[in-house]
This record gives structure tokens, C-alpha cells and sequence, in this order.
């Protein structure tokens, strides 16, 4: 190394120190920029071995510096690193609004799923959110299972783990996890003091006869029943000897409420249809979710309530039965829906449920389907969905979920990580070419020795055979045209063959050649590659056999996937994959 490119080293080592202390917080050391420095730098790599000694003085000098020296000198040595800095800093800014009245480690907030199924996308946003806000401000998550319709949104037994384990994916842990199927006698008790002080009246009118009446004004005959009768009544109603229809338990309300749907709301209904669930199937009389879910949250000691603009009327209802308790209503914050783009499959759980039953979709994780389960398997980060969901923020109109900014998250958080091979692509609009690979104006080498990543020359390379390869069709040059094969060579198109030139890299930075992936054609993986656009299949380079499963890696001007399985056994999934390829592996994004 000359002293003109020592002096250069040092300058971009130490304004890649400067930039990683600032935007960190913390003191820079020489493995920490090592990546970016020869990323942004690929003149220095053939000095690889050098440059850890050449920087690390420097990098210890960075880490004398306070904050003011730190910023100063990344002014004065790379302004626009500075204003880099700068940006991400203004872009880091909370999205989300402070919640109104909230103090430090006294804010509790609860997600409360109703458990018919795994999530899907839009579920994400209420954990996204209400774990953001719980570490704000030192407050406590509540998972509470409003489970409490066993016919209408009949509880799937597998979805409570399913449910806690996308939490976890998305990075979050709740304090308490609830399930409202089992505290029905907490529910019948409250009813019991409603009924005590004046506020529930029990109703056997039918449903169309009720509701010509509420629409009225006018009240119903049973609302002025004696508490003693009621509580008859209601006791018969825990009891099961009312059918489905027979008898409510209604809040008392303002029968002429300018709001119709507030004139005395039912609280408790028969259902016939037993809960799912052992511990609560013997029960007939349930709480709608209104009563539930209010007792609840003051019981629990909720402070905050995120619910959808769709619901305003819950939290007037609620207000009712708060009133005749004396307590405090929680702060309540109202958002639209968010969509999402790029799914064919409907945001819907039971849609979801339909299809996969149908066998259109091979299971909650199939790659085409909207859930949560499904990009955890195709290897994109909880935490990507996370910073897109709180990027949203609280709008009361609906928003649009645009996949390509989960994506670009996910990138950020992989693409350092992820190590590089080939898959060349045998699709039916572009299927793969097999040419053999023979000596030219020079011997064809027998391998190519890409780098595992581009930006990390510690990891080494890995070994790709060559003689017979396989290359994607819109790749092949035309007669007697060039091509650089990467991480071998360039090699020119003649006949049936694919003849070697030379390996000289300087008529690729010339631009004179397009520069492809490519994959031996024989000693090649067989590969499956699950897609949200469908199944595709290809050659894989067999150097990914030595690649664990459920590592991301990138698939080279194809995207990130993540390793699923080698040899994977056979499967009854119409749709899915045959068992006859050598490795499974489900595409995360480009």
C-alpha cells in the first residue's frame, strides 16, 4: 500500500468511524465499519489484509471524541455522511402522537383478538402500536381473547398459541394474557350489581318486535320489571334454561336516545352452540362483547383504548354501564382500516380460512396468503412490519399498507447478513438455457469463485462448478455476443456453446458486457421457490446445501428468500410442493 491510498484509507476509515459512533451512540470499532468501508470502497479490497491496521488507530481516535468533536469532524471530512446523519435523525421522529393524559409506567393498553383464526397483515397494527407505546412509556401490554361468541366468531382452539406466537414474531411480549371464556362469572356478578342498581332489565320480546319498538321511542314491556324478578330471570338465564332467543339481559339506557342504537342494548345472550373450549362449555349464557369488554378493561386497569373509527358506538354504550358503576372511562384514540396491496387473497380471516379448506391455499403460511405466519415464513422480519405499521400512525381515515415499505424495511435489516448465491429461474415465460462452457481465447476455468457477500471479504467465497451451465433465456447474449458470467468470467455465444474469453473484470466496469447470474446445470439444486405470485422452480447453486434452514439469504438479481428445507417430504397440497426437488426455499421480496 502507497502512501497516497494509506491516506485515503484513513480518511474514509475515519469518517465511517465518525458516521457509525454518531448514528449509534456509542464507540466505533474497527469490525463495525469494515463492512461499509470496503462496500463503499472497492479499490481498497485488494488490500483487505491491511486495512484493520491502517484504520484502527484512527477508529481510536474517534473514540476519544464527544459528540460535539464527532459531529464537527464528519462536517469537515464528509458533509454529506453529516446530512445523511442528519436525515435519518429527523426521520426517526415519533410517527406515532403521544397518547393524551398518559404518565410514565402507568399507562396499560390491551390487544384484544377474538381468536377465530391466525392473523392476518392487518392484525399486525394493534401489537405494532400498542408495543411502541408500551415502551415509550414503560406501560404494560394486556392480550385479552375476547372469546366470547362460540357460534358467530367461533374460537379456533389452535389460534391463542398461533396469536402469542405472532406477537413474539413481531417482537413483543405481553404482561398478561387473558382469556374472556373464562371469566364468565366475573361477567354474571357485574350483571348481577347492574341489575341491583337499576341499570339491566331482563327481555323475552323477539328481535323484530324489540327493534320496532327501540326505533320508536317507545319502551318495552319488561322494562320496568322489580329487580327481584329480573334477577329470577337472569339466574335462569346462567342456569341454560332459556334457548337461544328466548331472554336477554338489556342495559338499561335512554329509550329515546337520539341514536337508535344506543335505546337499551342487550348485554347477555342464550347461545346453544357449546364453547370449543372444555373449561367453557357448559355455559349458555354469554356476554356480548360490549359488556364483556368494558367490564373488562376497567378491571384490568386499561388507560387507553385504540379501537376503529367503525366502533365509536362502543365506547357510548360503555359509558353507560361505567356511569352506573361511578368509574373512570379510559382515553380512547379511533383509527381507520388499513389496506393492503399487493395479495390477490381478501384481508379476512374467515376468506383465508375458506381457501385454505378448499385447498385453493396450502395453509396459513402459504406464501399467497395475507398473514402474519406466512411472512414469518418467507423470512421477512417482524420488526420490518412493526416500522411499517407505526409509519402509518393514527389517522382516523383509512390508510394503505404499501408491501414495497415492509419490504424496504426488511432489506435494511437483512441485506448485511444475508449471504449471496445463485438461482437461475425456469419459468414458463423465460425458461432456463443449458449451454456447456468451453475453452476460448483462454482456458475455460473449472469453477467460478464468487464472494459470499460482496461487502464482507472475511466470509470468504463459494466454489461454482462450471462446464455445463444453466442461465435464465432473457439472459443468453446473441450469436457471437458477450456475456459476464459473475464471479467466473466473460464468455461469448457461438452455436451451442458458451466460449471463454477472459476474466479481465475491466470490460465489465467499461460497460461493455451485461453481467448474469447463472447456476451449474448437473451438479445444481433442484429448488422449489414459493412465491406470492405462485410456485416457481429453478437450479441452485450446490453450494446451498451447506446452508442452514430458515437462514435469509439473497438469490442474486432475483431477491431475498429464506431456506426452508432440503429433501422435504412429500406433501398431500395440491398446489404445493411434489417432494421432488433438492431444496425449498420461499421468496421474501426483491
Amino acid at each position: 500500500m502507497d502512501d497516497e491510498l494509506r491516506e485515503r484509507v484513513e480518511a474514509a476509515g475515519e469518517a465511517a468511524a465518525l458516521f457509525n459512533a454518531l448514528k449509534h451512540g456509542n464507540d466505533p470499532d474497527v469490525g463495525a465499519i469494515m463492512g461499509p468501508l470496503m462496500g463503499e470502497n472497492p479499490d481498497f479490497r485488494p488490500h483487505g489484509d491491511e486495512i484493520p491496521g491502517v484504520v484502527a488507530p484512527v477508529v481510536n481516535r474517534v473514540a476519544g471524541m464527544d459528540e460535539a468533536e464527532r459531529r464537527e469532524r464528519l462536517g469537515e471530512l464528509a458533509p454529506d455522511k453529516l446530512a445523511e446523519l442528519d436525515a435519518d435523525e429527523e426521520e426517526d421522529e415519533r410517527v406515532l402522537p403521544d397518547l393524551p393524559n398518559a404518565e410514565e409506567g402507568e399507562v396499560v393498553m390491551r390487544a384484544a383478538p377474538n381468536p377465530n383464526g391466525p392473523w392476518h397483515v392487518g392484525h399486525a397494527r394493534m401489537p405494532a402500536v400498542i408495543g411502541t407505546y408500551k415502551e415509550r412509556y414503560d406501560g404494560e401490554f394486556i392480550c385479552r381473547f375476547d372469546d366470547t361468541d362460540p357460534e358467530t366468531k367461533r374460537p379456533d382452539l389452535d389460534a391463542y398459541d398461533a396469536i402469542l406466537e405472532d406477537i413474539e414474531y413481531l417482537g413483543f411480549e405481553p404482561d398478561r394474557v387473558l382469556r374472556a371464556s373464562d371469566r364468565l362469572e366475573t361477567y354474571y356478578d357485574h350483571a348481577r350489581d347492574l341489575i341491583d342498581a337499576g341499570g339491566a332489565y331482563t327481555c323475552s320480546c323477539s328481535g323484530d318486535g324489540f327493534s320496532e319498538l327501540k326505533n320508536a321511542g317507545e319502551a318495552c314491556p319488561h322494562r320496568e320489571k322489580d329487580a327481584e324478578t329480573v334477577h329470577e330471570e337472569f339466574s335462569a338465564m346462567v342456569n341454560g334454561e332459556f334457548s337461544a332467543g328466548e331472554m336477554v339481559l338489556r342495559v338499561r339506557t335512554d329509550i329515546e336516545h337520539k341514536n337508535p342504537a344506543l335505546r337499551d342494548w342487550v348485554a347477555f345472550r342464550m347461545i346453544d352452540t357449546p364453547h370449543p373450549r372444555e373449561a367453557a362449555a357448559d355455559y349458555r349464557c354469554w356476554p356480548m362483547l360490549d359488556f364483556q369488554s368494558g367490564v373488562d378493561d376497567h378491571l384490568t386497569g386499561v388507560t387507553h383504548i385504540i379501537r376503529g373509527i367503525d366502533l365509536q358506538d362502543s365506547a357510548k354504550r360503555q359509558r353507560f354501564v361505567y356511569d352506573y358503576f361511578d368509574w373512570e372511562y379510559p382515553e380512547v384514540l379511533h383509527w381507520g382500516h388499513v389496506q393492503v396491496d399487493e395479495y390477490d387473497v381478501k384481508l379476512s380471516t374467515s376468506t383465508i380460512k375458506e381457501l385454505i379448506e378448499t385447498g385453493e391455499l396450502t395453509g396459513w403460511d402459504d406464501p399467497r396468503a395475507p398473514t402474519i405466519r406466512s411472512m414469518r415464513r418467507r423470512g421477512i422480519r417482524g420488526q420490518a412490519l412493526v416500522d411499517s405499521m407505526t409509519e402509518l400512525g393514527m389517522s382516523t381515515s383509512d390508510v394503505d399498507l404499501a408491501m414495497s415499505s415492509v419490504y424496504a424495511n426488511n432489506r435494511d435489516l437483512v441485506d448485511d447478513e444475508a449471504n449471496r448465491y445463485f438461482l437461475v429461474r425456469d419459468r414458463d415465460d423465460a425458461p432456463a438455457v443449458e449451454l456447456p462452457v468451453v475453452d476460448g481465447d483462454a482456458p475455460a476455468p473449472a469453477a467460478g469463485h464468487p464472494p459470499l457477500h460482496p461487502d464482507h471479504d472475511d466470509r470468504g467465497d463459494r466454489e461454482v462448478p462450471a462446464g455445463r451451465i444453466a442461465i435464465e433465456s432473457p439472459d443468453l447474449p446473441s450469436e457471437g455476443e458477450r456475456v459476464w458470467l459473475k464471479g467466473y468470467g466473460c464468455v461469448r455465444h457461438e452455436g451451442d456453446e458458451l466460449v471463454f474469453v477472459d476474466a479481465d473484470i475491466d470490460v465489465v466496469r467499461e460497460g461493455d458486457v451485461d453481467v448474469v447470474h447463472w447456476a451449474p446445470a448437473e451438479e445444481g439444486l433442484d429448488t422449489l421457490l414459493r412465491t406470492v405470485s405462485g410456485d416457481v422452480r429453478g437450479i441452485a447453486e450446490p453450494a446451498l446445501s451447506e446452508v442452514e434452514p430458515d437462514t435469509v439469504v439473497q438469490f442474486v438479481r432475483v431477491g431475498f428468500a429464506r431456506i426452508d428445507a432440503f429433501d422435504p417430504e412429500p406433501t398431500d397440497e395440491p398446489d404445493g410442493p411434489d417432494g421432488s426437488e433438492d431444496l425449498l426455499a420461499y421468496y421474501a421480496h426483491p
